[in-house]
């Protein structure tokens, strides 16, 4: 049975990397899988682990061609915001940070606020506050 699910996400350049994520609040976990090659990035409080890898080392693992992401966007990970004001906040780090916000913190179907940016290699986030009193 499985018991956990971590995402790989091949990045060019590690440290700018951790430097992007740690600006914007998130942190990494220490011990097994960090490394000059790896990092573990934890999302939220189950913590989740988004590994960070150094993109020959993701090559050489999944043994195809990695995605370009300024031509296609295969995933986007979305997260929880406890309010629209961290929204806001978190919408700003990214830019202060180098991030690119393609989507400015907005409603969204009445009920959700968020925003939507791109890391140092283009992948995609999201941040939502999520009102469930709003939800229809």
């Amino acid at each position: 049975m499985t018991k956990e699910l971590w995402m790989n996400l091949p990045v060019k350049d590690l440290n700018l990397s951790r430097k992007f994520f740690t600006a914007i609040g998130f942190s990494f976990k220490d011990g097994p899988g960090n490394s000059d090659t790896m990092a573990p990035l934890v999302v939220g409080d189950k913590e989740t682990i988004v590994m960070l890898i150094v993109e020959n080392v993701f090559k050489g693992a999944t043994q195809n061609a990695i995605a370009d992401t300024n031509k296609g966007t295969e995933v986007i990970f979305s997260f929880s915001a406890e309010s629209r004001a961290e929204v806001e906040e978190i919408a700003q780090k990214v830019t202060a940070a180098g991030g690119d916000v393609f989507a400015p913190p907005a409603e969204i179907q009445g009920w959700m606020y968020g925003c939507a940016f791109t890391d140092p290699d283009g992948h995609r986030w999201n941040a939502l506050f999520m009102d469930m009193s709003k939800q229809g």
